[in-house]
């Protein structure tokens, strides 16, 4: 066998595997050989029939299997002896297989495509800058959140005449043209000057106005429209009322205490406020600090700057998910699949550099906080502790094991980010909610 690798540039090669007889055919033979005692051929005893017409059956099938274990074993074998970094799997030359001739050929000679990166190292020091971010949950945030809790689980009504804050529910109409639409509309939702066309009407009453006296984006925020139903939103409008909603806040009470945190978690409005406060800022701790990590990783990969055979993995890409995805699907996807490759190779870098490892346990202990998480809101919590173990194991045997595979390597990441944090310069920045949402969107 003659292995012989050739390099096209820094990151992509061809593999050719050169095969002789010498290398394949004892092990045909012996393949061969046990089908016979195993075969089960009209005219013959079982077992007795001619390794001769046993050959001419199944020798060309057994040839093909032994050599595709040979070139597999042997590929792999290769690979591993290499300092570089075999990324994806080996893609067969197509055109090399599609010549051979099973049934008289003798040497066999193989070629396969490889994407790699040269080994790597990604020093840690304070020359690498990055920010944790920290949201402060203040009092407007509170406010708000609790204002919108007062009117979610406030008691709705259908009065007579509407008032502003009501929500009209009718039938709107272009007074020239065929464009109808039977909507929910919220008088908090567009100008005053605007609702007040509405307020004092009652049940079956015509409201008309004319398109222009909308603002543009109340009729997709306020009316709801889809973006191409926008082109109708030009000359007179009648608007007729079927019904009127109004939502009247709930009262700060121990009732409503019980039906946000559960029974006997809060006794005062004082105790409530604070609740929610604590909620709130746990809720946004965990936001953030996914956030500042997300980010991180991006500091890291721009300055590991790894060259990628973009080429070869976007032809992997495509053929491992052979009628799943397009050429245009993989294009579009592909530079945030290069994001996460390249952080794959820099923890996985890191980790074996620094000797940083996923115990068992701590994989557990993840599991148990995610579920956790997962029945926070249902009120189970209690009844859910006993039965952990089993939720835990059922969740990291799905998928084959395949969930514990992504938890291992949740928690090696996670582990590697908190080594980072230590040995870089990390500069801490408090954001309001609102500066957060900012940094969301850019």
């Amino acid at each position: 066998m003659e292995i012989t690798l050739d390099k096209h540039s820094a990151n992509q090669a061809s593999i050719k595997i050169k095969l002789t007889e010498a290398d394949y055919q004892p092990k045909v033979d012996a393949k061969l050989k046990d089908y016979a005692k195993k075969a089960n051929i009209r005219g013959f005893r079982p077992g007795k029939a001619p390794v001769s017409m046993v050959k001419n059956m199944y020798g060309t099938s057994v040839l093909v299997e032994e050599i595709n274990t040979i070139l597999g074993e042997s590929l792999n074998k290769y690979l591993k002896e290499q300092t570089f970094r075999v990324l994806g799997d080996p893609l067969p030359v197509e055109s090399t297989e599609e010549n051979i001739d099973w049934k008289t050929q003798k040497e066999f000679d193989f070629e396969y495509k490889i994407g790699f990166i040269e080994n790597f190292e990604l020093p840690l020091d304070e020359k690498i800058k990055a920010t944790s971010y920290s949201i402060k949950v203040d009092d407007k945030l509170v406010n708000e959140t609790i204002e919108n809790l007062k009117s979610q689980y406030g008691n709705s009504t259908n009065p007579e005449k509407a008032e502003a804050g009501d929500h009209i529910y009718g039938d709107l109409n272009l007074v020239d043209g065929d464009f109808s639409k039977t909507l929910s509309l919220p008088l908090d939702k567009v100008t005053k000057k605007f609702a007040g066309k509405f307020i004092g009407i009652g049940k079956d009453e015509v409201v008309e106005f004319e398109g222009k006296e909308v603002k543009k984006g109340e009729w997709t925020e306020a009316f709801g429209l889809e973006e191409e139903e926008l082109e109708h939103t030009k000359g007179s409008f009648t608007f007729t009322v079927k019904n009127i909603n109004r939502t009247t806040e709930a009262e700060l009470n121990q009732e409503f205490f019980d039906k946000i945190f559960g029974p006997d978690q809060v006794a005062s409005e004082e105790e409530f406020v604070q609740k929610v406060r604590e909620t709130l800022q746990s809720s946004y701790d965990r936001e953030s600090k996914v956030f500042t990590e997300e980010e991180l990783k991006k500091v890291l990969v721009e300055k590991a700057n790894l060259d990628l055979p973009e080429d070869f993995l976007k032809e992997w890409l495509l053929k491992a998910n052979e009628g799943k995805v397009s050429e245009e699907d993989v294009e579009k996807e592909f530079p945030q699949y290069a994001q996460q490759l390249t952080w794959s190779l820099i923890s996985n870098e890191l980790a074996k550099a620094n000797e940083i490892k996923a115990e068992h346990e701590e994989v557990i202990e993840k599991t148990k906080e995610m579920i956790r998480e997962q029945f926070a809101s249902s009120g189970l919590g209690s009844q859910m502790e006993s039965s952990m173990d089993l939720f835990v194991d059922n969740y990291l045997k799905g998928e084959e094991g395949q969930n514990y595979m992504n938890m291992l390597t949740s928690v090696q990441n996670e582990k590697v980010l908190n080594f980072v944090k230590e040995k870089i310069k990390l500069t801490e920045k408090e954001i309001t909610i609102d500066d957060f949402k900012e940094l969301l969107e850019k």
